[in-house]
């Protein structure tokens, strides 16, 4: 009876692992619930988890409760220098085996492997930290289709006294349930993200389009965006906030579609008239991305719209002034009156980095909302990273995917031509 209660009270955990598993869409977070719950599942002391690529299995996932310990005396534990490490699918590695064959593999101790295996254990790791693997359990990740997209690792079963014991044959099936349950949700991630993207890089494909009719390149709203980024980053922009900025900062002059070529290409001073027309592009913009129910879309139009508005009220289209301007618009305008300043353009040269600077100092409390100045001169050094990056390449470069998180720490206006060169 006691057994029968402990296998329903398993069962009904997995359940909930599965429900809970099902719910994460971030795949970082969802990799490391992963291992966590099976670590949790079987009392297992450290785990990795590694995913099938093209060319083997990567390590995305490793946790080691025994050396997390020791990671305020020991701070070259090598945990994180594991993280993306690759191995061959080939029957000599544990793992490999597992990933190549779909076998589960469960070791009482993986020093003392049986000589008709054909993988044997890798100990340099053991070596370089102290540590003693001795129980291991893994087990394949398959797919509703059957296939393996990665594998399970658990090290070191404790019992109930804390001492290190092999892992209970019985729970093989349930982590193996666990793993496929698991897979699936990995697999539902991935398909989410790369419906995301391409719907993203359809969108940044039209932002394209119009930067074309306007003389620009792809270049400035790669560069909008990731000043956009790294200044609301530095706001406190929580991750979801923060990618949703990323992805509509293109957006933000898809009005100027509507307006006339001559205008858009003019090299001299607009005239009072075609300025008026010009500042039309944020009310069209607006128009052409509102009514949606997509919170993308519904940010991206409040960005068209205010992003020529000014802190002091002097701006355009509404005259908005301090927290009626939309953040996102405040930001949006502040990057683009930076790349505006720091660029060629057809009606003026770039200007000089400390010229560019001054004036946006200049405009803090008048133009711009003072923090975002501030965020703006404390994130400098990536800001002008970006700048660089994005500088020399052609309008026809092939269009690559936007990502949020830079290789830095994150992770300018066309206002009216007779008073500012942006």
């Amino acid at each position: 009876m006691v057994r029968i209660q402990n296998i329903e009270a398993q069962l009904a955990r997995l359940n909930e692992i599965g429900i809970a598993l099902s719910s994460e869409q971030n795949l970082n977070t969802l990799l490391s619930r992963i291992l966590q719950e099976a670590r949790n599942f079987t009392r297992a002391e450290a785990g990795s988890l590694y995913l099938v690529e093209a060319d083997g299995l990567r390590l995305v996932v490793a946790q080691n409760d025994l050396l997390s310990q020791r990671d305020a005396n020991r701070p070259h534990s090598n945990l994180s220098m594991l993280l993306n490490c690759r191995i061959e699918l080939s029957r000599n590695s544990m793992a490999g085996y597992v990933g190549l064959t779909g076998e589960v593999v469960n070791l009482e101790d993986v020093y003392h492997i049986p000589t008709d295996r054909p993988y044997r254990f890798n100990a340099e790791f053991d070596r370089q930290n102290d540590y003693r693997s001795r129980s291991m359990l893994l087990v394949p990740m398959r797919d509703l289709k059957g296939r393996i997209i990665g594998v399970l690792q658990l090290i070191n079963a404790w019992d109930s006294r804390g001492r290190v014991v092999s892992f209970d044959r019985s729970l093989e099936h349930l982590v193996l349930s666990l793993a496929s349950q698991a897979a699936v949700a990995v697999r539902n991630v991935r398909l989410a993200e790369e419906l995301k993207e391409a719907y993203f890089d359809t969108i940044f494909r039209l932002c394209v389009a119009v930067e074309y009719k306007d003389e620009g390149t792809a270049d400035h709203i790669r560069r909008v965006a990731h000043y956009a980024a790294i200044v609301a980053q530095e706001q406190g922009f929580d991750r979801e906030r923060l990618e949703m900025l990323f992805y509509a900062a293109p957006m933000h002059d898809v009005g100027k579609i509507g307006i006339d070529d001559a205008i858009l290409h003019k090299r001299g001073k607009l005239t009072s008239g075609q300025f008026e027309e010009m500042k039309r592009h944020t009310a069209i913009g607006a128009r052409i991305l509102g009514g949606s129910q997509a919170p993308l879309l519904q940010m991206s139009a409040n960005i068209a719209l205010t992003h020529h508005e000014r802190f002091d009220g002097g701006g355009y289209p509404q005259g908005l002034r301090h927290d009626e301007i939309p953040i996102e618009g405040q930001i949006i305008a502040l990057a683009d009156v930076f790349d505006a300043l720091s660029t060629k353009r057809p009606y003026k040269p770039a200007f000089p980095i400390e010229r560019c600077l001054e004036i946006i100092q200049q405009g803090r409390d008048r133009h711009f909302q003072p923090d975002l100045v501030d965020n703006f001169f404390r994130q400098l050094n990536d800001i002008l990273t970006i700048r660089e990056q994005y500088s020399g390449k052609a309008a026809t470069a092939p269009v690559e995917r936007l990502s949020p998180r830079p290789t830095h720490k994150a992770q300018s206006l066309f206002g009216p031509r007779e008073t500012t060169p942006a």
